[in-house]
């Protein structure tokens, strides 16, 4: 017999549990924020000069594209829904690229940081538009060659039919045989330990010009090394997320409610709130980038002279 509309809708509503709906609250409010603060960006010329500006709009930029891709793929995972593989390879190579994106920019603003505080003298020289631009083609670059490994293996091995196959998209669907996985994971912990080596470096070097700072530039100094701690902080929750894989891959083998479980916590912790950090880190704490969010926020009723920055 076939069933009613009360059992249908029954079975979608236990479909919908508290973990998906509690997902989609996270992804929408992350969302509306980061828009805001995009659109924050755009309205002040001032911003598109200055380095730290433009990769903190990258960031932003690569956290929504990133946000509404795993959040699909959650969505098309939890019902179960199929796709053609060409059409999820796409998928898998936008969510890829950008899972790079955010880490790699995340260090050149540390960088930026750096160069700011311990070569003062410098940093108009190299912290120039034609050297961010160049800095964010970078990124995109290192942050592709993963996705071109797997990607370049994949033409060369899958037949013909595999693309026009129907699947359940995620990124296992691509790892035709075992050293695939092995050469992914290399190449994540070879960028979690050059990220590292960076990030602590800028520490050191920083917190060495705080001590030995005086005055307002103490006072300033203090504040650069507390930015790089928050970002150095959120870069090791997505540095984090590159070795979940390993865990889950463990966790599979012995038990799959609990590998379910230890994979939407990952997601969580390690996906959702380090794309929660960068609003708090700039959006916040900047004092310019804040007047003007507070500006736009007010709909212009906001006014301070520090924010006429065009």
């Amino acid at each position: 017999m076939a069933p009613n509309g009360t059992e249908i809708v029954g079975s979608f509503v236990r479909a919908l549990n508290y973990r998906i709906i509690l997902v989609q609250v996270f992804v929408c409010v992350f969302l509306c924020i980061n828009v805001f603060l995009i659109l924050t960006f755009v309205m002040k010329e001032y911003f598109y000069t200055v380095m730290r500006y433009i990769l903190f709009a990258v960031t932003l930029f690569s956290d929504c594209l990133y946000l509404i891709i795993t959040d699909m793929l959650l969505i098309l995972t939890y019902f179960s829904f199929t796709l053609q593989m060409w059409l999820c390879l796409i998928i898998y190579v936008v969510s890829s690229v950008y899972t790079f994106v955010t880490p790699f920019t995340l260090t050149a603003m540390v960088l930026e940081r750096y160069v700011a505080i311990c070569i003062p003298l410098c940093h108009a020289e190299l912290c120039t538009m034609r050297t961010t631009l160049h800095l964010i083609l970078l990124i995109h670059c290192f942050s592709s060659v993963p996705c071109i490994f797997t990607t370049s293996i994949l033409f060369a091995l899958a037949p013909h039919t595999f693309y026009t196959t129907g699947r359940v998209c995620s990124v296992e669907m691509f790892i035709l045989y075992t050293w695939q996985g092995h050469l992914r994971s290399a190449t994540s912990q070879f960028y979690f330990l050059i990220m590292c080596i960076l990030i602590v470096f800028s520490y050191i070097k920083i917190l060495k010009v705080a001590k030995a700072a005086s005055g307002e530039n103490k006072k300033a100094t203090w504040k650069g090394l507390r930015t790089v701690i928050l970002h150095s902080f959120q870069l090791l929750l997505c540095l984090t997320q590159l070795l979940c894989p390993f865990i889950e891959a463990a966790v599979l083998q012995i038990d799959l409610t609990l590998f379910k479980n230890i994979r939407y916590f990952n997601y969580i912790a390690f996906n959702l709130a380090p794309r929660c950090l960068s609003p708090l880190i700039y959006g916040l704490r900047d004092d310019l980038f804040f007047q003007a969010v507070k500006h736009n926020a007010l709909c212009g009723l906001y006014k301070k002279n520090t924010i006429r920055c065009e």
